[in-house]
């Protein structure tokens, strides 16, 4: 499907925000991206987080304010049927990364319901047949796809943040769909990561009511993330209806060529979103700078990655990820970032991020429950109009 400069503008939010007024700040990104125009005011929201890591590595999961800044901004628009859904992955413990990144006490706080994709207590995962031609997928997984029951008729709210990624170049909006719609078996699609991420957004915009991306880059991740990455400090967060644009938008201000992402690129060919940023509207503040040269690099887990997803060992694939030698994998990854990058780097990294950044300050704060008082100590230290 070619792409015309005729078709219609996508609208992303972004925002230079601070810590002391972040919970407002978000609330008017939201107003400025037309977040209550996007979802459906008589479905229930879904909150999906972003726990890319179950350690609070810098730049890597959703972030505290972000969630409770979500939360809010949707209750002040009229959307208080709001949950929570939680997935796992090989490498990643959903329990231990919802409460080391502090959304439980959130989430409490709000009373909003914590849902597991994984318990099927919680959702069944039943057959979906696409109406949307797919890309892969359909071939991937020939018996059928599986999607949790709990998602259908429902407004999701994606919380990325902005980071690189070891395989897809940058990571946001779209891949976040990943974990929560896909099953444990997700790794078999990681060599057609970019067509995959494309067929997962045709189905969401089927089976969901509202679709709606709030992103973090008040700590952007450069490097070879999701998890080893070099923090850096951005002040910037965005949002928007659109999947494929605030990726574009994101990818754009970390300094790649949106369009020669191949899931920006071919999501924008299908007409899913927009992903050429001459024709989406950036509103809010400035951007036109923003160019922060992030480059991906590899580290030891991406290399055995490469070779394994993309290089000559691909066509054992078969052998290797769908018998039960996949557990070697899943050891080595928990082994190197688990046991041998936390303790020995990324740790040290995220204390120093933690004392000595405003952002990490502030994350200090909601680990200690003070937060709050934070928050108000900045109003009151504003001085009045």
């Amino acid at each position: 499907m070619g792409h015309t400069r005729a078709m219609a503008k996508s609208k992303v939010a972004v925002l230079k925000v601070k810590p002391e007024t972040i919970l407002d700040d978000i609330h008017r990104l939201n107003e400025l991206a037309g977040m209550k125009d996007a979802l459906d005011d008589s479905a229930t929201t879904i909150l999906k987080d972003n726990i890319s890591w179950h350690f609070p590595f810098p730049g890597a999961n959703t972030t505290p304010w972000q969630l409770e800044g979500t939360i809010l901004s949707l209750k002040e628009m009229g959307f208080d049927d709001q949950s929570c859904v939680q997935n796992k992955t090989v490498v990643t413990d959903a329990f231990k990364g919802e409460d080391l990144n502090g959304y439980l006490p959130i989430l409490k706080k709000f009373d909003i319901p914590v849902l597991y994709n994984f318990k099927d207590e919680d959702m069944k995962w039943i057959e979906y047949r696409p109406k949307a031609r797919m890309r892969v997928l359909d071939r991937i997984f020939p018996d059928g796809i599986y999607l949790p029951d709990y998602f259908f008729g429902k407004n999701i709210v994606h919380l990325p943040t902005v980071k690189c990624h070891i395989y897809t170049t940058t990571t946001g909006a779209m891949k976040n769909a990943f974990g929560g719609l896909l099953a444990t078996h997700r790794h078999y699609t990681h060599s057609w990561i970019h067509e995959t991420l494309v067929d997962l957004l045709a189905i969401q915009k089927e089976i969901h009511a509202g679709l709606y991306a709030i992103m973090d880059g008040t700590t952007a991740g450069n490097g070879p993330g999701p998890r080893t990455m070099k923090p850096v400090i951005k002040d910037y967060m965005l949002a928007g209806s659109d999947q494929v644009a605030i990726d574009a938008v994101a990818a754009k201000m970390m300094g790649f060529d949106p369009m020669s992402l191949d899931f920006v690129r071919c999501a924008h060919e299908d007409g899913l979103g927009i992903g050429d940023v001459r024709d989406i509207e950036v509103v809010g503040d400035d951007i036109s700078g923003e160019s922060w040269d992030f480059s991906v690099g590899d580290n030891g887990a991406s290399m055995v990655g490469d070779l394994m997803w993309f290089g000559p060992m691909k066509r054992f694939q078969k052998l290797f990820f769908h018998t039960p030698l996949v557990n070697v994998f899943i050891f080595g990854s928990e082994a190197y970032h688990d046991y041998y990058r936390w303790p020995m780097k990324d740790k040290h990294i995220f204390e120093g991020w933690r004392k000595n950044t405003h952002w990490g300050q502030l994350f200090s704060a909601y680990q200690r429950g003070d937060a709050e008082a934070t928050f108000a100590k900045a109003a009151q230290a504003q001085p009045r109009p």
